[in-house]
């Protein structure tokens, strides 16, 4: 007995290079398996584009295994499909009913310039990490793992946090273009920890600063990022990063003005 396969429309933002001008165009892709993911049906479709002799669809994909969150596509209108802590890579054909048409475009934000097709540059979201997501750590042997006691509710929470892939869905869901998810995370994973509360006020500083000047756009609480968050990290990190960044602004505002500052 053969395997029922479907037949699958889909409409693909194709643009040849950051300047050009983009649009959709209808593609038809039959004999898709329902137990493909969504990529190997993109797969498919470039090989039969390969056959005509046409460009390929360019799309960012590296693990397929929901890891690294290359998988960035804004399918009908929501990141990684919008489907509860999934990428691209974990969405499978049978979702999907025989017949369906699919719009698959990149993620759009003035932060994350287009490439070509769905391939976009979120070279911003390192530019925001280099600014302070990271500690200052003497090189050598790692520390016995019970060299520093932290309690367990604390360590599960700072983990949650770090499960942060940066993938970038969360700013292009944001309708301001926002990161603050992804920075709130950041900024929560080494804040909550001992060896981050040394550099925790520079680090909430310079990173909203980048941020800010990256192009992002700010919170306005629609919690769009929580939803489709691939690793699922809660609003509640924004709210601690804000914490700490007000905390470091009036610290420094305080030195400044007792060293007589403006």
């Amino acid at each position: 007995m053969s395997e029922k396969t479907m037949t699958i429309n889909l409409k693909i933002w194709r643009q040849s290079n950051p300047t050009a001008e983009g649009k959709l165009v209808d593609y038809r892709v039959e004999n898709v398996s329902p137990d493909m993911s969504f990529l190997e049906m993109i797969d498919v479709l470039n090989e039969q584009l390969v056959h005509k002799g046409e460009d390929v669809i360019a799309f960012d994909h590296d693990c397929r295994e929901g890891i690294c969150g290359m998988c960035s596509m804004m399918i009908d209108g929501k990141a990684h499909g919008g489907y509860k802590n999934t990428t691209t890579c974990q969405v499978h054909m049978r979702l999907y009913k025989d017949g369906d048409t699919i719009v698959i475009e990149p993620f759009r934000a003035q932060a994350f310039p287009i490439i070509k097709d769905l391939t976009v540059n979120r070279g911003a979201l390192d530019k925001v990490i280099m600014a302070g997501g990271y500690i200052t750590a003497s090189t050598g042997n790692a520390q016995d793992a019970n060299a520093i006691l932290i309690p367990k509710p604390i360590a599960d929470e700072a983990m949650d946090a770090a499960a942060c892939i940066g993938c970038g869905a969360c700013v292009a869901s944001c309708p301001n273009g926002s990161a603050m998810l992804f920075m709130g995370a950041k900024v929560s994973q080494l804040a909550l920890l001992p060896q981050g509360k040394v550099e925790s006020a520079k680090r909430s500083l310079n990173m909203v600063h980048t941020h800010d000047q990256l192009g992002f756009g700010n919170c306005t609480n629609h919690a769009e990022c929580e939803a489709t968050c691939p690793k699922g990290i809660s609003i509640e990190h924004i709210a601690r990063m804000n914490r700490e960044y007000l905390k470091a602004a009036f610290t420094y505002y305080e030195k400044d003005r007792s060293e007589g500052g403006a």
